[in-house]
């Protein structure tokens, strides 16, 4: 399998127009993440492989580094000395191969997982979109709103006065009083999505909760987004889309092995995260 499969390069043309110049003003930080290690110790004894002359695959090679076997314990080094700094009102994309450390690193700043070594400072509550732990799919979607919410902070009043709300946003109709076992995968993740906008939180994770969604539920989406940080809040998304994470961020981290590669404007660093991949794909074949 190549890398760029991963990845959605291809813009719509009825698709989001790239971000435009962000005037926005930015607060006061939100966020320091301050040289972050993050490592797994996974128990028991090394599995064997397909057997000696069998090389394994470039993507096995890159996710295979970080790794060591002691006396049947394998440390996965997840994030590696990971430092930056972000601001109220800022959106920020995070981009890299499957295995690169960034799901790791949203669950480490939503404070899911401990440090290994180092450190993150959060100005408030953070929310890794918000509510996925938490709903469950024997129940109907009009449940897990409520279950949602309250995990979020609110309460059952104000998720009352939201409910209209976030089922209009995401467009499931009726559907919201069927258990959500029986949605396909874009309406559950519309309703998450839904559920976790209709809160405030000072930084919202948000991993890859557009990925399903049309090009009419991403402008809603980065609309909502644009509004959470007009409220000085902050939004950091996850995706492997470069179209939305162009236009939905103005700035962009790429990680990779679990390292910051690189920092910056987000057109910037998607080109030149593309660039890389379709360079690894070339090699590979």
């Amino acid at each position: 399998m190549s890398i760029p499969e991963e990845i959605d390069f291809e813009v719509d043309a009825d698709d989001l127009s790239p971000l435009a110049a962000d005037a926005r003003p930015l607060g006061a930080p939100s966020l320091v993440v301050d040289d972050l290690y993050i490592t797994y110790r996974v128990f028991g004894g090394k599995r064997v492989g397909a057997g000696v002359g069998a090389p394994p695959s470039l993507l096995k090679r890159l996710l295979g580094r970080g790794r060591t076997h002691v006396g049947g314990v394998t440390s996965v080094e997840a994030v590696k000395g990971i430092s930056f700094v972000a601001r109220h009102g800022e959106s920020i994309g995070i981009v890299g191969i499957n295995g690169s450390g960034k799901s790791t690193l949203m669950r480490a700043i939503a404070g899911l997982i401990p440090p290994t070594q180092g450190a993150v400072y959060v100005s408030g509550d953070p929310s890794l979109l918000g509510v996925n732990a938490v709903l469950m799919g024997s129940l109907t979607g009009e449940r897990n709103v409520m279950i949602g919410g309250l995990a979020l902070g609110l309460s059952p009043e104000e998720v009352r006065e939201k409910f209209d709300d976030i089922v209009e946003f995401s467009g499931i109709g009726d559907a919201v009083y069927l258990p959500m076992s029986a949605y396909s995968s874009g309406m559950g993740a519309r309703l998450r999505f839904a559920i976790s906008a209709a809160a405030v939180p000072d930084v919202l994770m948000i991993d890859e909760a557009l990925a399903t969604g049309d090009a009419a539920f991403r402008k809603k989406s980065k609309d909502r987004i644009d509004a959470i940080r007009d409220q000085a809040a902050t939004v950091f998304l996850v995706s492997h889309s470069l179209a939305t994470i162009e236009s939905i961020c103005s700035r962009t981290l790429w990680i990779h092995q679990g390292k910051l590669v690189m920092d910056g404007p987000a057109a910037e660093v998607c080109a030149a995260y593309k660039a890389f991949v379709k360079a690894q794909d070339g090699a590979s074949r």
